[in-house]
């Protein structure tokens, strides 16, 4: 509110520099910025140059974005301010950095980087454009401090970022002193309509505890149905759930209703386990099997700099996939026809273990999906891989949210935990985070202690 006497204050239009690593990110990131004005040094053009090639997400990243300059500027110079096509959007240029600056990041820092001549584009738009703030916006964190310590405005790139990582949605509710008799009725009945029956109000599927002095009962809440349903603790494929989390996992990986479920929890508590062992239970309700994981490659580089043909580049990153399904079959040691059955399924590719950049352009029906590893993907990934599902497909995201492997991800950033807040309340949709880990007592010393 004004202040009487004085004009109201008109918030000035700022600036924001985007990095390369923002646009590999979310390649329509400058139409994020509402009315400010966004740039992009000419280094970062060179590197999405170099980036432009390859089936990996990055590469589609990096496409995209140059076609969406293209478009953007159509016959205009893209040196000079250019009108982004969004609604009340600001413009759009490319820094190309040729005047003296008073302060030089190459001076400070040293020359031949990148990142430093990134640093010098900003800087040289905070000297032209003095009346107002010049942001740099990238997911690179030392960047961003190299850039404070010049004095230099610098923040994360926001959107798709989930605040109170800490409070993210768990999928399940644990209520005490709940009423006996009900417990008892869905007990005997096991499904019942929910309501008047105390439960909290959700607005999209949710499991729940119930507890009064030694009962307990355990139901999944149907937002569409409106109904509680008992879930059942008995193994499947001869896996048996270890504890009451692993019971709600696998109830809404069974659940025909259910066609996107995701599971979070630490290392060794049976995300992957329990994803493949209820893919084989429904394994005749499914055209194929799919389970896939992205690739991060090691030290960063492309896993062709990796000896051999395709299989044998990326082996060693489905060794963890193919050890759960050893331990499955190892549960039908003395079942020969089961065993065969097992490898027979394999072998036709009923079951298929591949990485994840390998499906592009595969039409995803009638199939199992299960992508482990799935805090290493963005936001725009996953919304990609969901978009690929045709009809009765089923796709499921496993992933521990504090174990991130790429750059420039973090617990807050990353794709699955983007899924878990914006999914939460939709029909088809079920999560569970899983707590207690069931590898081994020594596999969760080092989650409890180290």
């Amino acid at each position: 509110m004004a202040t009487k006497g004085k004009s109201a204050s008109i918030p000035t239009k700022k600036i924001f520099v985007l990095d390369t690593s923002v646009i590999l990110y979310d390649h329509d990131a400058i139409n994020n910025f509402h009315e400010h004005d966004v740039a992009i040094p000419i280094q970062v053009l060179e590197e999405l140059d170099n980036f432009k090639s390859g089936n990996d997400t990055r590469n589609f990243e990096a496409r995209s974005f140059i076609r969406l300059i293209d478009q953007t500027s159509k016959q205009k110079l893209i040196s000079d301010w250019v009108a982004l096509n969004a609604q009340n959007s600001g413009k759009f240029k490319v820094i190309l950095n040729e005047q003296q600056l008073k302060i030089n990041a190459e001076e400070v820092f040293g020359k031949g980087k990148t990142d430093h001549k990134i640093l010098n584009a900003a800087l040289s738009l905070r000297e032209e454009y003095p009346d107002k703030k010049v942001v740099l916006v990238s997911k690179d964190i030392c960047l961003r401090l190299k850039a404070k310590a010049l004095d230099l405005h610098a923040e994360d790139y926001e959107t798709g970022k989930i605040k109170n990582v800490d409070d993210l949605y768990a999928g399940k509710t644990e209520l005490v002193n709940f009423n006996e008799l009900i417990i008892d009725d869905i007990k005997k009945a096991k499904i019942l309509a929910s309501e008047n029956i105390g439960l909290p109000i959700k607005e999209g599927n949710h499991f729940f505890i119930l507890k009064n002095k030694r009962k307990t009962g355990n139901v999944f809440y149907n937002h569409n149905n409106q109904t509680i349903s008992s879930v059942s603790t008995d193994a499947i494929f001869k896996i048996k759930p270890k504890n009451i989390e692993q019971a709600f996992a696998i109830h809404a990986l069974l659940d025909d209703n259910i066609k996107l479920v995701s599971i979070q929890g630490n290392a060794g508590t049976g995300k992957t386990l329990l994803a493949l062992a209820s893919a084989l239970e429904q394994r005749r309700n499914f055209r194929q099997i799919y389970i896939t994981r992205p690739i991060v490659s090691l030290s960063n580089k492309d896993i062709g700099f990796l000896p051999g043909d395709a299989k044998s580049k990326t082996d060693p990153f489905m060794a963890p996939i193919w050890d759960n399904l050893r331990f499955i079959k190892d549960q039908f040691i003395g079942d020969d026809k089961m065993s065969s059955k097992i490898d027979e399924l394999i072998t036709t590719e009923k079951i298929a273990i591949a990485p994840l950049a390998f499906i592009r352009g595969r039409t995803l029906t009638k199939i199992f999906f299960i992508i482990d590893e799935a805090q290493n993907l963005t936001p725009h990934e996953v919304k990609t891989i969901i978009s690929r599902a045709g009809e009765h497909t089923k796709i499921v995201f496993t992933g521990d949210i504090y174990q991130i492997d790429t750059p420039y991800l973090d617990s807050e950033s990353n794709g699955l935990s983007y899924l878990i807040e914006n999914a939460k309340n939709h029909p088809l949709y079920a999560h569970i985070t899983l707590q207690k880990g069931e590898r081994s007592e020594l596999a969760n010393l080092a989650n409890v202690l180290l």
